[in-house]
């Protein structure tokens, strides 16, 4: 029996289900039901493309969102060789919302960090659902500095629907951990690849969000809100979270177009949960060529191209002929 189906996958489910019960029959010997089989796995084919190559914005957050999406910790497994975990911002304490460490990637040796979400409630009770404190963003500035001086490039993978907004994580300074993140990222020489693989919330997002390439998947989205935190702000009204999904611009193809983000990783049809090995590969592949063209820049050269790259964000034009 299959969990956690989205409504706008019901359709595929029904007919996946079917076809594993006509392959169950024929394998049984019960009935040749090939041809039957053949036509349905067609239908199949098909439906699968028309439904996810239309998703609305809010069709992927939910898939941003998807409990068996891969985290970082997934990814590490998948593709990072060697992996040496480093815990603690050698301050407070070890923030379990943000983790990382070194290790390979192909042949590149990385300093790799990123938010980490549960598999189920008690691991995102234990991981603060992927809200990291102002400790894990200190870790994370550690790492920063850490790669700077072994010369090894710095990857971040973000997943959080934002920063923590508890009163103890105020209280030991989460907006200045942040501030501290943004300015340090610009100065660190070393190239910095940024990748959004499930939800990009807010300042919790940018803690690790400066680089000189920034990615995301075609399945994640990146806001300076959620869907339903605006919708609740806008109308008082969470249920018009798909309105405000669509208003937000916060999927690939309108990031890209606003300058936010430098490409869209493909993820496997139906989600990088579907298939998280060759996503994976996808990322790889991405990350290693983003830090195969970094390289061959001089270090104030990289520092100048990253500093211009975020100059250019969100500017504009003003009519004054009216």
């Amino acid at each position: 029996m299959q969990h956690n189906i989205l409504d706008f996958e019901k359709p595929i489910v029904e007919l996946e289900n079917k076809i594993e019960e006509l392959q169950h029959l024929t394998e049984s010997g019960e009935l040749d039901l090939s041809s039957e089989i053949g036509n349905l796995q067609k239908k199949l084919a098909r439906l699968k493309k028309e439904t996810y190559e239309k998703l609305t914005p809010w069709q992927r957050v939910l898939i941003a969102r998807h409990p068996r999406r891969p985290y970082t910790y997934d990814y590490i497994s998948l593709m990072v060789k060697n992996f040496i975990e480093l815990h603690g911002d050698r301050a407070f304490a070890d923030d379990k919302a943000l983790v990382g460490g070194l290790g390979t990637i192909g042949t590149q040796k990385v300093m790799i960090c990123g938010h980490q979400k549960g598999k189920d409630i008690k691991e995102n009770l234990y991981r603060n659902f992927g809200s990291a404190h102002p400790e894990g963003y200190r870790k994370a500035l550690r790492f920063m500095k850490m790669a700077e001086k072994f010369s090894l490039p710095l990857v971040c993978l973000i997943d959080t629907p934002g920063a923590y907004p508890g009163i103890g994580a105020e209280e030991r300074g989460q907006a200045l951990a942040i501030a501290d993140n943004l300015l340090e990222f610009f100065k660190i020489k070393t190239p910095i690849v940024v990748v959004v693989i499930g939800e990009g919330g807010s300042g919790g997002a940018l803690g690790i969000g400066i680089g000189d390439r920034v990615y995301i998947m075609e399945n994640a989205y990146y806001s300076v809100i959620s869907p339903e935190g605006c919708a609740a702000i806008l109308w008082k009204d969470r249920a018009r979270a798909p309105e405000a999904a669509q208003a937000l611009k916060l999927t690939g193809p309108d990031l890209k177009q606003l300058g936010i983000i430098d490409d869209i990783i493909p993820e496997p049809l139906g989600g990088a949960h579907r298939d998280p090995e060759r996503a994976a590969e996808l990322l790889q592949e991405t990350i290693l060529a983003a830090l195969s063209e970094l390289k061959q820049l001089s270090i104030d050269d990289l520092l100048e191209a990253r500093y211009q790259k975020f100059r250019r964000m969100g500017v504009f034009q003003e009519d004054t002929t009216q």
